[in-house]
């Protein structure tokens, strides 16, 4: 019985761990939401803050869980996981969020729970203990998903600009200050439909681990999905505002339209990788869709060192998230 009471505490206490973990990824990825919306002056900040995090939370009742099956289930074979694995792997999530929230970098706190599961995975058992099919479509995506975002961001733009090309820029701006409310709400929902179910799959994968979920269940336990869609949501209220500086005008100056047309761009790609079950980084996914609207108008509309500078910190963020996933791992096993 005493057994049981202290692994139940040490469950729990790693379940606040993970929904602490979704917060941040919440006021992390807030920029992603709302930086357009923001710096087009379509909505205010406190007003897209609010706005975004209402969609993050409707977001339970739209999506399944399959991103939460890939994380919960297919990213590590039975019986490997345990609870030190999971301190290990939200320690580096945790860690590389802060740091790159710190310096204002856009980075995936998506890729910085998937680093950091398989970082303290390869420290407890080795690399033949992962599964290569789940690894490899979401690694697969840290490259598609930009790409997608980037050509439907600008195929968008060319179309809006194709049918509304002889009316008024005035006409055009009073229309799409309407439509981006539409196109801003559509992103918050794939977002809070993505990134919530990776905290619900890691905390699916520690109560398999412990036993107080089975393998064989189709979906997680309510509570689990109704804490993570709820942590998400608070973050986003908080916001990352020193992101949002970074999104919303350092890669490109962006009007209305432009907005409207990454947002829907980014949205598409979104509900299209929730729907194959790949947790996606909503932060690749933006920026791929913003770059490609502000292609489209120019080139030189790009700042193209900004954009060099974010993906250099999407190349990190597996191997820097793992690194220290393995240490706290380490360290965890050693004390505990």
């Amino acid at each position: 019985m005493a057994t049981v009471q202290t692994a139940l505490w040490v469950v729990v206490l790693l379940v606040v761990l993970a929904v602490l973990f979704d917060f941040m990824n919440g006021f992390h990825d807030a920029a992603n939401s709302i930086a357009t919306v923001v710096s087009t002056g379509v909505l205010k900040p406190g007003q897209a803050v609010l706005f975004a995090a209402f969609f993050n939370v409707v977001a339970i009742l739209v999506f399944n869980y399959t991103v939460a099956a890939t994380v919960g289930k297919g990213i590590v074979q039975p019986g490997v996981v345990d609870t030190h694995v999971v301190f290990g792997a939200l320690v580096g999530a945790i860690a590389w969020n802060l740091v790159t929230w710190y310096y204002g970098i856009p980075s995936s706190s998506s890729h910085a729970l998937i680093g950091g599961i398989v970082g303290a995975v390869i420290a407890k058992a080795g690399v033949g203990v992962l599964i290569s099919a789940g690894i490899l479509k979401t690694v697969a995506f840290i490259f598609i998903s930009p790409l997608l975002g980037y050509l439907l961001g600008s195929l968008m733009m060319v179309l809006v600009a194709w049918v509304f090309r002889v009316a008024r820029p005035l006409k055009v701006d009073k229309w799409f200050r309407r439509l981006q409310l539409l196109s801003a709400g559509a992103y918050s929902l794939g977002h809070g439909g993505n990134d919530a179910q990776k905290t619900i799959g890691i905390i699916w994968m520690l109560l398999i681990a412990t036993g107080y979920a089975s393998a064989s269940d189709k979906s997680p336990p309510t509570w689990a999905v109704v804490s993570c869609y709820m942590a998400i949501g608070a973050g986003t209220l908080f916001g990352g505002w020193r992101i949002v500086r970074t999104m919303g005008q350092k890669i490109t100056k962006l009007k209305p339209v432009g907005g409207f047309c990454a947002e829907t761009g980014g949205a598409m790609t979104l509900f299209m990788a929730t729907a194959l079950g790949v947790p996606v980084s909503t932060t690749h996914t933006i920026t791929g869709a913003i770059v490609g609207v502000g292609s489209v108008q120019r080139p030189s509309a790009v700042r193209w060192g900004v954009a060099g500078n974010i993906v250099w910190a999407w190349i990190f963020t597996i191997p820097a998230s793992a690194f220290v996933a393995a240490v706290a791992y380490w360290v965890s096993w050693q004390i505990f």
